[in-house]
């Protein structure tokens, strides 16, 4: 009776601090997307969207730990199985249960990022201005949607039928060869096929944070160590600004004044300067409010705060760049090679992060705290990268993210990005903990010979604890169900390998151009030259 009762007990302790953690990330995500969204163009559908797409890849990330927790609660710190876990039917019972989780939650990823995402922006994209024809609108919607669905049918397939194995009789004829594809799609229960896809967004998803997570892995600590520039200055230095310019507009319009007209390069060179004016006089009133703010009162006092996290949170990138790179060069100098994925029997060299994350793991929920922590952190570089940077399409600009000013397209953009970046994030946290995120704190008991001094007598064995790796049985460890969505293809895990080198390669020169850079102004990204005074308004009131 007590094998059923621990086992319950074990999984109500994983999934409770599951279900907290899910609503927690439910009300993040809503004040995360309110904070950004525009009060202009606010939409309901986009908001929701946003919010449910923001949340699905968080909470997907949340249930890494839950998977780690259950595969090393099934043992005891001597190697051998608990009691509730010694069946293998029961073991395999719980993985199921994790199994299903990652099932529907990646389904419904493939659902936000092929259909409903696409579909939602495309609408507002053909929105008219008097809104009068919405069949035309959901009907061109879905048009350009369908493009999304044929490219995440393309990838299922791929995935379904590309076997990981060659069939058994390479003389077999073409039906056994496709009815062994069947068999095989059977015996998976489509795992290929998903994880062919999940792994096709995470490698985009990793170009995003090659992109966007290691610069802003720089410049978000950075900022808060070097703080704003002064609002007294910034008003001073706009308002020499202005004078210059509009004595500039004078001589020009001095040069007609007997009635000559303009020549055509003096034309340009006005309404530049009357552009350029237009934005000072813009800065100068968000200036002026920024003065009045209680914020910028509230943020002078806080100001050791800022410049102890921003301390922190440089530390913690060093700390991740560090244990990156000791992960890739252990890969590069004890893996199996590239044809395997580099995948490593066995850490080599020290790493810090998966020693702390093994320390934690036996009290629960503590590496579960880590690993969220970790996550979030992931996030906001990423919005600081995003943030500063603007979302681009090669070296066209389309979208700036800035408070209560962006647009319902962008904020769409905005979680799609952010959702391919966490969906990396499990990958990365394998980078930085590899030992951790395959098995957990599961040892196993291997059994070994004792030397004898006389050769006629019977050799004993004795059995030693080990830590679990890639050369133990299989049926002594269990590998996480997330190591199996995101390792099965093993070209994409040398795909992600190269791409944590480009990650440490662009954090450190995000790193030398954000020290290069001065200090940001207090009303960075609210005044810009291709706004107009309409965008202003929503600010003002």
């Amino acid at each position: 009776m007590a094998t059923p009762v621990a086992l319950l007990s074990e999984s109500v302790l994983g999934w409770s601090i599951f279900t907290i953690v899910l609503l927690v990330i439910v009300a993040f995500c809503w004040v995360y997307i309110r904070k950004y969204q525009s009060r202009q163009e606010s939409e309901v559908i986009s908001t929701i969207t946003a919010i449910c797409a923001l949340a699905i890849a968080l909470i997907t990330s949340a249930l890494l730990p839950v998977d780690i927790f259950l595969v090393s609660f099934m043992k005891y710190p001597n190697g051998t199985y608990k009691e509730w876990a010694a069946s293998n039917e029961t073991r395999q019972q719980i993985e199921d249960t994790v199994l299903y989780g990652y099932y529907t939650l990646y389904s419904i990823i493939l659902f936000c990022v092929f259909l409903w995402i696409p579909f939602v922006y495309f609408y507002y994209e053909e929105k008219d201005e008097d809104n009068s024809n919405k069949c035309l609108q959901v009907k061109n919607a879905l048009k350009y949607t369908i493009g999304f669905v044929i490219v995440c049918s393309v990838l299922l397939l791929i995935g379904t039928f590309v076997p990981l194995e060659s069939p058994p009789n390479q003389n077999s004829t073409q039906w056994e060869k496709v009815q062994y594809l069947f068999e095989e799609l059977g015996s998976s229960h489509g795992l290929a096929a998903l994880s062919f896809s999940i792994s096709s967004l995470t490698l985009i998803g990793m170009l995003a944070v090659i992109t966007y997570t290691a610069y802003g892995m720089s410049v978000l600590p950075l900022n808060l160590i070097k703080g704003t520039r002064s609002i007294l200055y910034e008003r001073l230095e706009n308002t020499e600004d202005m004078e210059e310019v509009e004595h500039q507009i004078d001589k020009l319009k001095a040069k007609c004044a007997d009635g000559r007209p303009l020549s055509m390069r003096d034309r340009r060179n006005l309404q530049d300067l009357e552009a350029k004016l237009q934005v000072l006089h813009r800065r100068g009133r968000h200036l002026e409010i920024a003065e009045r703010t209680c914020c910028n009162k509230v943020g002078s006092a806080l100001r050791p705060m800022k410049i102890l996290l921003g301390v922190f949170f440089i530390l913690v990138a060093l700390l991740f760049f560090i244990t990156l790179f000791i992960s890739n060069l252990d890969k590069a100098l004890h893996s199996a090679g590239i044809s395997t994925g580099f995948i490593i029997f066995g850490t080599k060299l020290t790493n810090p992060l998966n020693e702390l994350l093994l320390a934690l793991q036996p009290v629960f929920p503590l590496d579960y705290v880590l690993i969220t922590i970790i996550t979030m952190y992931f996030v906001f570089t990423s919005m600081a990268g995003i943030r500063n940077m603007g979302i681009w399409f090669f070296w066209i600009r389309l979208y700036k993210i800035r408070p209560q000013r962006t647009r319902p397209q962008a904020l769409l953009f905005l979680c799609m990005i952010l959702l391919l970046i966490v969906l990396h994030t499990s990958y990365m946290i394998y980078s930085l903990a590899p030992q951790y995120v395959m098995y957990g704190s599961q040892k196993y008991l291997l059994q070994t010979q004792l030397p004898t001094a006389d050769p006629s007598q019977v050799n004993h064995s004795t059995a030693i604890t080990k830590i679990c790796d890639a050369d133990a049985p299989e049926d002594q460890c269990t590998v996480t169900r997330s190591y199996l969505f995101l390792h099965k293809f093993w070209f994409f895990s040398t795909i992600y390998y190269f791409g944590n080198w480009a990650f440490l390669v662009v954090f450190l020169i995000g790193l030398v151009v954000s020290c290069c850079k001065g200090k940001k102004s207090v009303i960075e990204g609210e005044v810009d030259a291709d706004d107009s005074d309409v965008s202003d308004d929503e600010y003002v009131h």
